[in-house]
């Protein structure tokens, strides 16, 4: 069987007394296509930067395609791309200035790493305006750059923090595509994000953070199959409070993260000022 992907043990991350990641034992399999969700603040995206070299782990241990991440920082972080939660572009370059800037960091000879800009741009919708500066990008522009710099050198294992946010509904179609080929073609993707619908159709593979703990891991049939077990096991208690979906109705991604994590829905919950 294949070494995972990503595989932690232990992990932990600490800023002084608030423990914001607490010994996470996580294992992706290569080609994955892999979301990791979870509630606001529940250690996502420390999570990431922790795998992705960003951020140093307070104990325990990484291994990225069969490294340590702690003792091989800059062989991991050739063979990986990483769309981060704040992009953190250059923005007084142009998008072909910066391409060309990220793929020559990532070791690209001059003119391949002028040929993939140059297709990256024109798959991306971004070469219509080759003189405009980064910083003059809309925020949907940005991310579809900051993606095409993630993938410029052919990634072999690609994490992505909320890829789709802000992203039009064309573009959104088209970096979906890129993304099931890269899969197709063997690479593994960690992704997160807040729109659930996505990370259903996308995602073969899920996660769920919680208060900086691991508290699910599986595949989507795997976590709706135990979902449905716990609904089955209240329901035969007759002090259960909520009836399991109707029989051969499958329960959503969505409800699923809800029962996991212990959210609610209150239909008679309202503001006492637009009631």
């Amino acid at each position: 069987m294949d070494a995972p992907a990503i595989a932690t043990q232990g992990l932990t991350r600490r800023f002084g007394d608030l423990i914001a990641v607490q010994d996470v034992n996580l294992s992706v399999a290569p080609g994955q296509f892999f979301g990791f969700l979870g509630p606001n603040g529940a250690g996502k995206s420390t999570t990431i930067k922790m795998l992705t070299g960003l951020l140093a782990a307070s104990s325990g241990s990484i291994q990225v395609l069969g490294l340590d991440l702690a003792k091989n920082p800059v062989e991991v972080k050739r063979q990986i791309g990483v769309v981060p939660e704040g992009m953190a572009l250059f923005g007084r370059l142009t998008g072909a200035e910066y391409l060309n800037f990220v793929g020559r960091m990532y070791g690209l000879d001059r003119e391949t790493a002028g040929k993939r800009t140059a297709e990256l741009l024109d798959f991306m919708q971004l070469a219509e305006q080759p003189k405009t500066l980064v910083t003059d990008y809309s925020h949907g522009m940005q991310k579809k750059l900051a993606l095409a710099a993630a993938v410029i050198h052919g990634p072999r294992i690609l994490f992505l923090d909320e890829p789709f946010e802000g992203v039009d509904a064309i573009a959104s179609g088209t970096l979906k595509a890129m993304l099931q080929r890269m899969i197709a073609r063997g690479a593994t993707i960690f992704l997160t994000s807040h729109v659930l619908e996505i990370v259903e159709r996308l995602c073969s593979h899920l996660a769920i953070i919680h208060k900086g703990r691991l508290v699910a891991q599986g595949s989507l049939e795997e976590l709706r199959a135990g979902v449905e077990a716990q609904a089955a096991a209240a329901l035969a208690d007759a002090s259960a409070g909520e009836s399991p979906s109707a029989p051969g109705e499958k329960l959503t991604l969505e409800e699923i993260f809800l029962r996991i994590v212990g959210g609610t829905r209150h239909a008679d919950q309202e503001l006492s000022w637009l009631g």
